[in-house]
């Protein structure tokens, strides 16, 4: 049997070595527990170097977890939280963000490749009943992903934009970050100008997606936003006994730029795999290749040649014998990986025109 190829999502690559080798390390000394360890220290003394300024970060086991989390932190109960309708908190997060909030509501931007604009919030904002304020949920938080749900990405200007309207009203700017490193490749910016240089407040920044095992962390660029988070990562069963497991993956993945070196792979690679999509006729990309993710269209019958040759995406949309997916890269796979996709596919399409 063919070796598996799975580009359903980066979630299925492995470990990256070196946060391995730091686990392993991490795993055979006896440390104090809840953060009084010396990985969670350094790791705050990490964060504030890539930041370049002091922050407050928290590491957390999931994704899910910190934009509840961060979120909760800054929204009351009856709070609104401003985020597109593709956004991961809308679409995969199994209503946590509202849960963690205790009652709030996720108030949905449209825009196009999954993005909303500064106008787009301003409106939203502006536009609401002559009745008074208690009649409806308080705004109190405005999240954004990078890169997106379709892997494309808010410029630096875009940012800034919304922070201002943000600023305007009132209203703290979160960043789910879960695949922030991706974005940070394709712009060639430093973390900072793409986070609180731009007017982010809050940040989910992941790790799991791009070579951790299971690590994210919550990071307030304003101590005062933090607030009470420690109390509800505690009370929401987010904080470790062991919480070194959490931060000797973090520490190897911010320093030297590991996480940058990860991503720029999984980013080449589907560069790469895009370009050879793009010269196969019975192939369309939905969506400029930004990061990490690729959407196309493609005959149901290529998609069937493709698993059975062990080639694992998602797919869905069936329709007129035409089948959407999506491919996802990782920080390991390989030029190999990708010139057997493409050479899959160039055979199927070869042997159609050939019975044609």
């Amino acid at each position: 049997m063919e070796k598996v190829i799975n580009l359903a999502s980066d979630n299925t690559a492995g470990v990256a070595p070196k946060i391995l080798s730091s686990l392993t390390e991490a795993a055979n000394i006896s440390s104090m527990p809840y953060g009084e360890d010396p990985y969670t220290e350094k790791l705050q003394l990490v964060a504030n170097e890539i930041f370049e300024r002091e922050v407050l970060i928290y590491p957390v086991a999931t994704g899910s977890a910190a934009n509840a989390l961060a979120l909760a932190t800054v929204s009351p109960p009856y709070g609104q939280v401003f985020c597109h309708a593709q956004s991961h908190i809308e679409e995969d997060e199994c209503a946590a963000p509202e849960f963690y909030i205790g009652g709030g509501k996720l108030s949905l931007l449209e825009g196009e490749n999954a993005k909303f604009s500064a106008t787009n919030l301003r409106e939203r904002l502006e536009n609401h009943s002559p009745a008074p304020a208690v009649h409806r949920a308080k705004p109190a938080v405005v999240s954004i992903t990078q890169a997106t749900e379709l892997g494309t990405i808010y410029t630096v200007d875009e940012i800034s934009a919304i922070s201002e309207v943000c600023r305007s009203n009132n209203l703290p700017l979160h960043m789910d970050g879960a695949r922030l490193a991706n974005a940070i490749v394709s712009t060639d910016l430093k973390i900072a100008d793409c986070t609180w240089r731009a007017g982010v407040d809050i940040l989910s920044l992941g790790a799991t997606k791009n070579g951790a095992f299971a690590a994210e962390a919550v990071v307030f660029f304003d101590a005062s936003k933090a607030a009470d988070f420690e109390f509800r990562r505690k009370r929401g069963g987010h904080l470790f006994s062991k919480l070194r497991f959490l931060s000797s993956q973090l520490v190897p993945y911010l320093e030297k730029n590991y996480w940058i070196d990860l991503a720029e792979n999984s980013n080449c690679r589907a560069f790469e795999l895009a370009e050879g999509l793009g010269k196969i006729k019975s192939v369309t990309l939905l969506a400029e290749v930004q990061t990490n993710m690729i959407f196309l269209q493609m005959p149901t019958k290529l998609n069937n040649i493709l698993k059975k040759k062990n080639c694992l995406f998602y797919s869905w949309g069936e329709k007129d014998g035409m089948i959407c997916a999506r491919f996802v890269t990782s920080f390991n796979t390989t030029k190999q990986e990708v010139a057997r996709v493409l050479s899959i596919i160039q055979s199927a399409e070869s042997a159609t025109k050939s019975k044609n």
